[in-house]
């Protein structure tokens, strides 16, 4: 990527997991942890705080500058974000423990069983699952699957990005803090966060998935 932190226009992918959960304070936590992307591995956090302040945690610049050129956010914070999922593949099996450390954020969960649907996304063949035009027909179903979910949409700055998920995991024993406060027991994601013109699952989840976001 050019030095000024500007992203190539173009398609860039990014492939990995996004992991989201609501909690009884009202504090709502997106996790992006991205194994394959144009900046290489990387993960992000987005917190929608309950007085309805959306706030990004970024490990770098570039980080912060694409992420926030794509959705939309009151506050971002650069700091050094951690995620560890133990020695289990990250979302490969039930019970894997993921902990996470981004700034003042502590949040631990393990990795419930397979929902339906993640069975019936692993047969999706992955060059057909990512394509645009697969992305076009899922957007008119997974509302009704799942709502408040979207796969295609105009995120920031003209941008376009579609989803194609292939996998997909109940999250469990979520606990997380902010700042040494206990943000209390696990909730749906209620309301949305609106980050951006979708969101993730209102039940607690674990996405795998590619994210394609085409820069005009």
């Amino acid at each position: 990527m050019p030095a000024d932190h500007e992203p190539t226009a173009g398609r860039h992918r990014f492939t990995g997991h996004i992991a989201g959960v609501g909690t009884a304070g009202g504090t709502r936590m997106v996790l992006g942890a991205w194994s394959r992307t144009p900046h290489g591995p990387f993960a992000d956090v987005m917190v929608a705080h309950p007085d309805g302040t959306r706030e990004l945690i970024a490990p770098d610049q570039w980080v912060a500058d694409f992420v926030s050129a794509t959705y939309t956010f009151d506050r971002i914070r650069i700091a050094p974000v951690r995620v560890d999922a133990g020695d289990s593949p990250p979302g490969a099996s039930p019970g894997a423990r993921w902990s996470v450390r981004a700034g003042p954020l502590d949040w631990t969960f393990d990795v419930g069983s397979r929902r339906p649907l993640g069975w019936a996304l692993r047969g999706i063949p992955r060059k057909l699952g990512t394509s645009l035009a697969f992305a076009r027909v899922t957007d008119r179903v997974a509302p009704w699957i799942l709502p408040g979910v979207r796969t295609l949409g105009t995120a920031g700055n003209g941008r376009t990005e579609w989803y194609a998920a292939t996998d997909l995991h109940a999250i469990r024993d979520s606990v997380g803090s902010w700042a040494g406060r206990t943000l209390g027991a696990m909730t749906p994601v209620d309301p949305a966060p609106d980050f951006g013109f979708g969101s993730t699952p209102r039940e607690p989840s674990l996405t795998s998935l590619t994210s394609t976001v085409v820069v005009p």
